[in-house]
């Protein structure tokens, strides 16, 4: 872990300054599997043990009283199913919606309409909504996402995904980068074989590589 913090520390110290929050990001760069065979694809969520600074987007499709407690904890949006008929005939809208929202929530009952709706332009991201089923405790779906970041492959051996901000303290930027790390070993055909090279950058600086990752 002391060699992860070291070179956390280093990206903080030779970033150029900029007027926002930069993320950290991890790079990872697979070797020895072949997309073509289509045997290997990674979509997932993975919760981090600490949460970001600046939270990540969260909008969440539902009805009623899951909709009215998903406004009490703030949620950056919710789609009500009359939203959700009238968004049918706005693609800008739509289109729009998909690109500024990082997950989508959805009660279960509205899951195929908002297929229909927003599938053409989530599905390609790999951000279609995770289903809540009718009684799910919104609150802590919502807080466990706030802290969560998507892995994926994308149909290249390279993966991308933000670990931490600026924000963060570096051991909490560095054990978020271990779950992830550990995270993907567990998907991958043949574990940490599978990954040739581990890097970290902040949004707008160089990036650094990881020479070796201590548990």
């Amino acid at each position: 872990m002391s060699n992860l913090i070291e070179i956390i520390k280093e990206a903080r110290e030779s970033k150029k300054k900029r007027n926002f929050l930069q993320s950290f990001e991890l790079i990872l760069s697979l070797q020895d599997i072949d997309l073509k065979k289509k045997d290997f694809t990674l979509n997932e969520v993975v919760f981090l043990p600490h949460a970001f600074t600046n939270p990540p987007s969260i909008c969440v499709f539902a009805s009623g009283d899951m909709a009215l407690k998903a406004r009490n904890i703030n949620v950056d949006k919710v789609i009500e199913p009359e939203e959700l008929d009238k968004l049918m005939l706005s693609k800008r809208e739509v289109r729009k919606i998909a690109k500024n929202y990082d997950f989508f929530l959805a009660e279960a009952p509205l899951m195929p309409k908002i297929g229909k709706v927003f599938g053409p332009y989530l599905g390609p991201k790999g951000k279609m909504p995770s289903p809540l089923p009718p009684n799910a405790p919104i609150e802590s779906v919502v807080t466990r996402y706030r802290s969560a970041t998507r892995v994926r492959t994308k149909n290249q051996l390279t993966i991308l995904c933000k670990i931490g901000d600026e924000g963060m303290s570096d051991n909490k930027i560095a054990e978020n980068l271990s779950t992830v790390i550990s995270f993907i070993e567990k998907k991958l055909p043949s574990g940490s074989k599978n990954i040739k090279n581990v890097m970290i950058k902040l949004s707008m600086s160089s990036v650094l590589k990881i020479p070796k990752i201590e548990a």
